[in-house]
């Protein structure tokens, strides 16, 4: 599987599922379990390396905007639902964490933002084609602490300076 069926597959269950993260992580498990479990891996993969990329402390800034606060849990979340925001809204928010005050639609931080699920679809249709769990995945693990320079997330006024746009959206 290459970027651009990962890809593909991510904004295929995205539309399906009307944006709801729980129903996209169902309909991406459906969608896997009709591939082949190694092209089920490459989908992991892909999935795997993003959410790495996606360990830093600008976009945990910006979660915390978005969310009123961020866990450990939640940022981690939080970096699945962006996966699954597709490929326009993920790159976009690494080049620039404050444009996604420009790149979401509709924001319900009861429903967006949280996307625990999309990160265990490719782990769970695995099992179900192999009844067996999928092995390492052989890409390097994320880093201890998330890059960059860390952010003070309980300082509002920093945070309204680094994300001046989302917190317009979103606090204002």
């Amino acid at each position: 599987m290459d970027e651009t069926e990962f890809w593909e597959l991510v904004d295929s269950t995205r539309e399906a599922a009307g944006g709801d993260p729980e129903d996209q992580a169902e309909l991406l498990v459906d969608r896997l379990t009709q591939l082949d479990p190694e092209r089920v891996l490459d989908f992991a993969r892909h999935f795997e390396a993003r959410y790495n990329r996606a360990y830093r402390w600008d976009l945990w800034g910006a979660a915390w905007v978005l969310l009123d606060g961020a866990s450990d849990d939640a940022f981690d979340f939080f970096r699945c639902w962006l996966i699954g925001q597709g490929r326009e809204v993920f790159e976009g928010a690494l080049h620039d964490p404050d444009a996604l005050a420009g790149l979401l639609g509709d924001f319900d931080e009861e429903v967006d933002g949280d996307a625990e699920e999309l990160g265990y679809a490719a782990d769970e249709a695995y099992e179900q084609l192999t009844g067996t769990v999928a092995a390492d995945l052989g890409i390097p693990p994320a880093p201890a602490e998330p890059a960059g320079t860390p952010v003070d997330l309980e300082n509002e006024t920093l945070l309204a300076e680094l994300y001046p746009r989302l917190w317009a959206r979103f606090k204002g």
